[in-house]
């Protein structure tokens, strides 16, 4: 099983450095950070003939919660699992068709229906043992995460931007639960997407756990570049299901196709440039603390906006292993590159804001959970509202007090 190490912005698949443990091995050392790896999602049911929706279990309360949501609507979740019957499998070929877990959060009339889990217990469990937690923290304290959407809510009334994200390899769709929610209570809706063999445990219909094949295939650069271009095509996909109405759940007529962002952390991050690459129907893109692997790097946007957010550590000018100098004289348009004193790489999920309430906080990171997550949203929702809704954004002009971590490159 493929474990990351703490400073990687590749998740699982750094390459080893020195001073630094190989990533395909779990040591002791690294139980701290891999312990902000803990939340996760997925349903399972009955595996439905093509794109359907999932119908997920009974949330309950284990005492975490996800922060506090900061728009007018109150948000709605549906789960769907999405078939793409022109692609095999690249992981697992015998598998058959490339399949897809997608968590769509999106503004809500009211609050009715029931409490949205955060994950299930089989999940929970597969990742505390994968990351040597198991038995230190009980799988139901993970599963019982509280978040702020209701299944099935009625949706509000009007046609919002859509905005697709990814998360890191080997990282299942809910590390980025805390963002998506908050831009569905802004107005968007939003798509979360598990790549099946990517995530150290996910959950599809017929009771399967798909687990990280991919994670023991990649580890060139090229394999990582290889897993980018994969992702777009996932990406592109879930953009024709989303908005043509066949696999939406019904959520197409609320979507405005011609309002579609992407964003991504880690890897995601390069999946999200890539997507914009191929297909011109998403209008601006964020990269949360990933390289973009594909040379040449930031190619093919056509002056589209992208965001690039990381931590300073890592992704600062003249940083020795980052790719964002190639990238940033490749992109021509609106543009921003943001680094983060004191961040380090899941300072942009909602990982180690639940570690914090768990006293798991790394004591080597000096940017709280709580200041990472509060810097993640208010510039993802800044550049998304400025590109995608056309309200004018002063955060984005420059540096401010408000977060005095956050360096305009």
């Amino acid at each position: 099983m493929c474990c990351g190490e703490p400073d990687s912005r590749f998740d699982c698949m750094t390459p080893r450095r020195p001073g630094h443990p190989d990533p395909r091995r779990a040591a002791a050392a690294v139980l701290l950070t891999l312990a902000l790896s803990v939340p996760l999602s997925g349903t399972a049911s009955a595996a439905p003939a093509g794109p359907a929706r999932i119908a997920p279990r009974a949330a309950y309360s284990s005492g975490l919660e996800l922060p506090p949501l900061t728009g007018p609507y109150s948000v709605g979740r549906r789960t769907l699992h999405l078939v793409d019957r022109s692609r095999t499998d690249p992981w697992v070929p015998a598998s058959g068709h490339r399949e897809l877990m997608v968590t769509v959060s999106y503004p809500a009339r009211t609050t009715s229906g029931p409490p949205a889990a955060y994950m299930t217990d089989e999940e929970a469990q597969l990742l505390l043992e994968a990351r040597g937690l198991g038995g230190v923290v009980p799988r139901a304290v993970v599963a019982g995460a509280r978040t702020h959407a209701r299944t099935d809510a009625r949706p509000a009334a009007g046609r919002f931007p859509l905005v697709l994200l990814s998360p890191g390899f080997s990282m299942p769709r809910a590390t980025l639960t805390s963002i998506a929610e908050d831009l569905a209570s802004r107005g968007y809706v939003v798509a979360l997407v598990d790549h099946a063999y990517e995530s150290v445990g996910t959950a599809f219909p017929g009771g399967r756990i798909l687990t990280c094949a991919a994670c023991e295939q990649v580890g060139t650069r090229e394999e990582q570049a290889a897993v980018v271009r994969v992702r777009a095509k996932d990406m592109s996909f879930v953009i024709d299901e989303l908005t043509h109405g066949r696999g939406a759940g019904g959520l197409s007529r609320v979507i405005d196709p011609s309002r579609i962002g992407i964003g991504g952390h880690s890897i995601g991050g390069a999946a999200a440039a890539a997507t914009m690459a191929a297909d011109r129907r998403v209008r601006a893109g964020a990269d949360l603390d990933g390289d973009f692997f594909v040379h040449p790097a930031g190619t093919g946007l056509g002056g589209r906006p992208f965001l690039m957010i990381g931590a300073a550590s890592t992704h600062s000018p003249g940083a020795p292993t980052t790719d964002w100098s190639e990238a940033w004289r490749h992109l021509h348009g609106w543009k921003r590159w943001l680094t983060v004193d004191g961040a380090e790489h899941f300072s942009f999920t909602d990982l180690p804001y639940l570690a914090g309430q768990l006293g798991l906080s790394d004591p080597a990171v000096p940017l709280s959970g709580a200041r990472g997550w509060r810097i993640t949203r208010d510039y993802v929702s800044a550049f998304f509202g400025l590109h995608l809704r056309g309200m004018r954004q002063p955060l984005l002009d420059g540096p401010g007090a408000i977060h005095p971590e956050v360096a305009f490159q």
